[in-house]
């Protein structure tokens, strides 16, 4: 069979599943098991392809099915300027995370040697997309999760970063290391009880998405570390839920820093906050 054949298939059985990107999706896996481009899959459409191709594709395809995210099918994910290996012990890269490294680099010039600690590092993709266009900058960047700090150090090593990041398994509470520049952290900020609700539940790891019952209690432990951790004037670059911006800019108040401003993503709500320790 060709590829265009195999394709269609593909969209028949994803598009019967609800999986509203199924075309796209089946051009990545076909991507994926044939080892083109997408490109070069969409300029080839005629091509033959082997049974044992065959069999590969259907399985991706079956899997896909079942609402795994494509992202730990392919063990990628594009994010910012680079791509990124992500497996199920790590939260998968968000294009409204870019909003993170966007305000930090807006914050330190290309010739600045700053020191910068990533809380909750997961695949590393905020620290080493931040490295990469601040070459005298280092990074310390912490996660409670092995398994996650093992995926971070493969990616800070593919993008040739690994003597510019250290990396601990600590919890905040448990991490006196240093006073930083900035602090960046996209933590666990769902409510508990609306987890089950999510798509990728079954996928993405709980510890990557439970804030508590309010969905504040990591971002809350992460503004009170902040506040010992950073240098007077330091900055806290902060990712929240999407209805939390008044309860945190009170809480960072309580806690002597001064807001500077907060960024909306892409679906217009709140969710970055950038921040300075003032006392």
């Amino acid at each position: 069979m060709k590829i265009i054949d195999n394709l269609k298939d593909g969209y028949e059985i994803l598009k019967e599943n609800n999986i509203s990107t199924y075309k796209i999706d089946c051009e990545i896996l076909m991507s994926k098991t044939l080892n083109m481009s997408r490109e070069e899959i969409l300029l080839n459409l005629e091509k033959k392809i082997k049974e044992e191709e065959k069999k590969k594709y259907f399985i991706l395809i079956n899997r896909r099915k079942k609402n795994e995210p494509i992202a730990y099918i392919t063990n990628n994910k594009d994010f910012w300027r680079g791509s990124f290996i992500t497996n199920k012990n790590v939260l998968i890269p968000r294009p409204d995370s870019e909003h993170l490294v966007e305000q930090t680099l807006k914050l330190i010039q290309k010739n600045q040697a700053k020191r910068i600690l990533d809380i909750g590092v997961g695949s590393g993709c905020l620290s080493i997309s931040i490295l990469k266009e601040r070459p005298y900058c280092k990074c310390d960047a912490i996660d409670a999760c092995k398994n996650a700090l093992k995926l971070a150090k493969i990616n800070a090593n593919l993008h040739q970063l690994i003597d510019r990041i250290k990396f601990f398994k600590r919890d905040v509470d448990n991490f006196c290391n240093d006073k930083y520049d900035l602090i960046i952290s996209n933590p666990p900020y769902i409510k508990k009880h609306k987890i089950k609700y999510l798509g990728t539940i079954n996928y993405e790891p709980k510890i990557a998405l439970d804030g508590g019952l309010d969905g504040l209690e990591v971002i809350k432990k992460v503004i009170s570390k902040s506040k010992y951790l950073l240098k007077f004037n330091g900055k806290l670059i902060l990712e929240i839920g999407y209805d939390q911006k008044y309860k945190v800019v009170n809480f960072l108040k309580e806690r002597n820093f001064f807001i500077n401003k907060i960024i909306k993503d892409y679906g217009n709500n709140s969710r970055c906050i950038v921040s300075t320790k003032i006392n």
